[in-house]
């Protein structure tokens, strides 16, 4: 009889322990998905990225790779053509312009694009081609930014920071943005 008492007063002990501890993880709109950050390449963040609609247009996966943040770029209904492809400093994506997500990630204080010598920001990257259908499927590296806590280019700042696609090519130099107007795509990495 002390045994069968055991027994469910353990499976009942598990049950309601299986019960408490639940799914923390929230999903908070436009918001990542992470896993704990160790050694280069073992972890990933999942950004979704949403329009001035709310709708999701693209899905970015990233890892940390050995030559900085590898980013898997996978998206639809979006304007065909060049587009300014940027981490932004804050990690805020709010309507209607996300101007809240404010300039590009600069924790160096360069100037802005590949071509300008005082420069490039971390959070300038290639521009990504969007093909005639609207689809774009593109991985894109930032060598200047990390996923690593703590380090003075990490993407997980204490404001976050924030996946941006422009309505127009970046063109690598003008100051402070490089002319890559305005922001039509936006997703919260890290706040």
């Amino acid at each position: 009889m002390k045994r069968w008492m055991f027994l469910i007063l353990t499976i009942a002990l598990i049950g309601v322990l299986a019960a408490c501890s639940g799914n923390n993880e929230e999903y908070q709109g436009d918001e990542e998905e992470t896993e704990s950050f160790g050694e280069t390449g073992d972890s990933e963040v999942i950004v979704d990225l949403m329009d001035t609609n709310e709708e999701q247009v693209a899905t970015a996966t990233l890892t940390e790779g050995e030559s900085g943040v590898n980013i898997a770029l996978e998206g639809e209904n979006l304007p065909p053509g060049e587009h300014g492809f940027h981490f932004h400093e804050t990690g805020s994506c709010e309507l209607p312009d996300f101007e809240s997500a404010g300039g590009h990630y600069n924790p160096t204080d360069a100037n802005h694009g590949m071509n300008d010598p005082d420069g490039p920001h971390a959070g300038d990257m290639e521009n990504i081609e969007v093909s005639e259908d609207g689809t774009v499927d593109t991985e894109v590296t930032a060598d200047m930014v990390t996923l690593e806590e703590g380090q003075d280019n990490t993407l997980f700042t204490e404001e976050g920071t924030a996946l941006m696609i422009h309505s127009e090519a970046d063109d690598y130099e003008s100051q402070p943005s490089g002319d890559a107007g305005d922001r039509i795509a936006c997703g919260v990495v890290g706040e």
